[in-house]
């Protein structure tokens, strides 16, 4: 494919931009190339600056669960926008899409927008210290929870991909305020609450991590933390950022039967535009100002056009359209194995409904950060560009995963697996 004009472009905007980049996985920089730079999208496709069109899983890292520029989603913020881009004032749609979110997750009383998933997060944290009067927190190696500076301690696929432990900016007493623990290890987090259960305010992680590979945790690891806090008086928030609304029979923590104290949101809930959310019980909620000390505040939060695309992706999210790309994904899980199989490629694809990740390594896949293969970023920089040649357009991360939409369809899954083949078949013939 002919790609002069991004590269031209990323060459003008190394100029501009830090690393020609707005986020540093979109920099290509662990696999072969440069950027891809976008100039429109449709459904399962997008189309770049070179005219190249490809069939794109990363739908915008996970938000766009029913493809891009949806008919019914564009009329419905088009609509709202001829009224007013930005008001900073109440309006109904908040009330409309609060509903909503409270519908799919019911241990919700109260919901508090804001702009972005890792800005629900910090809100979560900061109402959880604030709630429980505590200051420490426990998180698990390989959870990636947005760029808060009490989070940003081995989080998740940006680090991992450049090799990093954590940033430099974050004051060494804010990091002392986290407690790091491995996935799947109750005995480690037990360790942890012998120690400083006095303290801890929350422990806070994905249950279902995706952001550092998709590494499928156990239920009762989940419900033995559910018990750790419920001991110690100490909150537990699912990240649900990337998880949430991927479900048919709900968030992942109702699949586990875990029910969290708060669960912060995003992506899938702004239907492709910047919304967070996060939630919790009555008690817990009305410790935010105006009702209560703990302050958050921001000047878009509740943004009429982000409220209504959040609420019609919702509206289009139900139960024929879960079995629907469950479908797709359970099509892409068996023929895509069956070729790696066939290559001895030392890498499988492990999925959960609509979410996909090709986890490194021929045993069983990765739960845990410190299972998943060195080599991983080698295995996968390689196949990542044999794919994009063939039209096909997966994260630029080995660690990133890749997303499903109502868009695509049988044939998207299957010339995926095809390009998979001739991908693998054409590294071995190359010394």
């Amino acid at each position: 494919m002919n790609r002069s004009k991004s590269d031209a472009l990323h060459h003008e905007a190394l100029s501009h931009l830090v690393g020609g980049v707005n986020s540093p996985v979109r920099a290509f920089k662990s696999v072969h190339g440069n950027p891809i730079y976008f100039e429109k999208a449709s459904g399962a496709h997008v189309t770049d600056v070179d005219g190249n069109v490809l069939v794109d899983f990363v739908q915008s890292w996970g938000p766009l669960i029913h493809g891009h520029s949806h008919p019914k989603i564009i009329d419905a913020v088009h609509e709202k926008m001829l009224n007013g881009t930005s008001f900073g004032a109440p309006h109904l749609g908040e009330i409309e899409l609060a509903k909503r979110v409270k519908k799919r997750f019911p241990h919700m009383d109260k919901v508090r927008f804001v702009s972005s998933g890792t800005e629900a997060v910090m809100s979560a944290v900061r109402l959880a210290r604030g709630y429980t009067g505590r200051d420490m927190l426990v998180k698990f190696e390989g959870c990636y929870h947005g760029h808060v500076d009490s989070l940003m301690v081995s989080s998740g696929s940006g680090l991992a991909t450049f090799g990093i432990a954590s940033s430099p900016g974050i004051p060494q007493k804010t990091v002392a305020t986290t407690l790091i623990c491995p996935l799947d290890d109750l005995d480690a987090v037990k360790f942890l609450f012998e120690e400083h259960g006095d303290d801890i305010a929350a422990v806070v992680i994905e249950p279902l991590p995706a952001n550092n590979g998709l590494l499928i945790q156990r239920p009762e690891f989940l419900s033995g933390l559910r018990t750790l806090c419920d001991a110690h008086e100490s909150l537990l928030i699912f990240d649900e950022v990337i998880s949430g609304f991927r479900f048919k029979k709900g968030s992942y923590g109702d699949l586990c039967g875990v029910t969290p104290d708060l669960t912060a949101l995003g992506k899938v809930i702004g239907g492709g535009l910047p919304v967070g959310a996060y939630g919790a019980r009555h008690e817990i909620m009305e410790q935010l100002s105006p009702l209560g000390p703990v302050y958050q505040a921001g000047t878009l939060s509740g943004n009429p056009l982000a409220m209504a695309a959040g609420a019609t992706t919702l509206d289009l999210l139900d139960g024929e359209a879960y079995d629907y790309m469950e479908k797709l994904g359970a099509l892409l899980e068996e023929r895509m194995n069956i070729v790696l199989e066939k290559h001895g490629h030392p890498m499988r694809l492990v999925r959960m409904e609509s979410l996909f990740w090709f986890s490194p390594g021929d045993g069983k896949p990765a739960i845990r950060a410190d299972q998943i293969a060195k080599d991983a970023a080698n295995l996968y920089a390689d196949v990542h560009h044999s794919l994009l040649n063939r039209g096909y357009m997966l994260a630029p991360s080995a660690y990133e995963i890749g997303f499903i939409s109502t868009s695509h369809d049988s044939s998207h899954i299957l010339g995926l697996v095809t390009a998979m083949d001739e991908a693998l078949t054409e590294m071995e013939l190359t010394p």
